[in-house]
């Protein structure tokens, strides 16, 4: 395994921790609780592939993924206080995680001879949306829409990515520098508790 192929075996770890602690938070049973973790894991994924018709999606033809979801899960469901000790730590994985996803997705766009701004929306959807529809189907309103720098992180590395494309840098390297703008923006927003102004509070 290499590194990017451990980040994403991180990032899933970490998304679906974050599905599976938000379905225990509204008393979920626990297939509930599986059903989130795995929603929250592979829905943006999912959604993306059957947006450009990658059938049959990714994680069915990747047993490693679905099982990675369901360890991670059950590990959740029998040892949530101990897992939550480890919050900066799964934060850092989330982060990575969100980075890697993001290239995933932007790379199968370029796969796609799609045009810059539909790889860039891909590789965001790839990223966030599992989150998105873990909030819908909890009755929330999705996070990234009114609290954190999150979504934004992904639009500006996917746009770096391809900047460093198209200056004909080792692919490598731009992979590994997107993904640490991306990284660096997620710690640097949550350090500092940065968000999108909101527009509409001034017309009030």
């Amino acid at each position: 395994m290499d590194f990017l192929q451990i980040i994403d075996i991180l990032g899933t770890i970490a998304f679906a921790v974050s599905g599976a602690f938000s379905a225990m938070e509204k008393k979920l049973d626990p297939f509930g609780v599986i059903i989130l973790a795995f929603v929250t894991a592979i829905g943006g994924g999912t959604l993306r592939d059957i947006l450009i018709g990658n059938l049959p999606v990714a994680w069915l033809r990747n047993d490693v993924t679905a099982s990675v979801i369901l360890a991670a899960t059950l590990i959740t469901l029998f040892f949530g206080h101990h897992v939550k000790q480890f919050t900066k730590t799964l934060f850092l994985f989330d982060a990575m995680g969100l980075g890697l996803f993001t290239i995933i997705g932007v790379e199968k766009g370029l796969a796609m001879h799609f045009s810059p701004g539909i790889c860039i929306a891909l590789g965001t959807i790839t990223a966030c949306f599992g989150g998105v529809i873990r909030d819908v189907l909890l009755n929330n309103v999705p996070l990234i829409f009114h609290k954190e720098i999150y979504a934004s992180a992904c639009i500006l590395g996917a746009g770096i990515y391809l900047l460093l494309l198209h200056m004909h840098l080792p692919s490598d390297w731009v992979t590994i520098i997107s993904i640490l703008v991306i990284v660096v923006i997620r710690i640097v927003a949550m350090r500092y508790k940065l968000a999108l102004p909101r527009f509409y509070e001034k017309n009030r």
